[in-house]
Parts: C-alpha cells; structure tokens; sequence
C-alpha cells in the first residue's frame, strides 16, 4: 500500500505524518508542541498522574535553560485530530514525538 499523498500549494507532493506516540519520561513541559498545534491534539497535564513511577523519569543534566524538574508534562489529549504537518516535532528541544505517514 502507498502512503496518503497530498500536494502542497506550490504543486510540489507531500506526505502528511501523523503523531503516533510522544515519550513523557523525556518532556519537560516546555508547552512549545501545545503552542504550535493547530488542531488541539496536546494537553498538558500534572507528572505524577502521567508517571506513577518516577524511576522511568530521564533527570538531564544538560545546560539548555529548560527545568528538569517541572511538575508538568505533555500528553495526547486527541491524537486523531493531527493533520500531520510536524510542526510539533520540530519545536521539541527534548525530541519527544514520533509521526509515521499512514497507508491509503
């Protein structure tokens, strides 16, 4: 089977990849992927209640100016709202997404 094609305004072809998973133990809350959603397909929720096991919690001990320590984290409120545009991809600083372009 191929992939669901589209066309972009300039004629050139386009495959839209949808969000399939987001990996809460490396977010930190930041909010970016929420800001540049246009489809509602984020929200963000207290820690505790999306990791009941903080052990699986990656602490980074990078310099990137963002808490490691925030008690908030993103999760997928309505994946099937995606439009696969990516734009949330590619404002994580923590690479935190997948997106896989679906079968027709």
């Amino acid at each position: 089977m191929t992939a669901i094609t589209g066309v972009t305004r300039g004629g050139a072809p386009w495959t839209p990849e949808f969000i399939t998973t987001l990996e809460q133990t490396k977010c930190i809350g930041c909010g970016r992927c929420y800001k540049v959603c246009p489809r509602d397909v984020f929200n963000l929720i207290e820690r505790e209640s999306a990791n009941d096991d903080d052990d699986d919690y990656d602490d980074d001990d990078d310099d990137d100016d963002f808490s490691d320590d925030s008690s908030m984290v993103m999760t997928l409120a309505n994946a099937l709202d995606c439009i696969g545009c990516t734009a949330c991809s590619r404002v994580c600083p923590k690479k935190c997404l997948t997106h896989e372009a679906l079968a027709a």
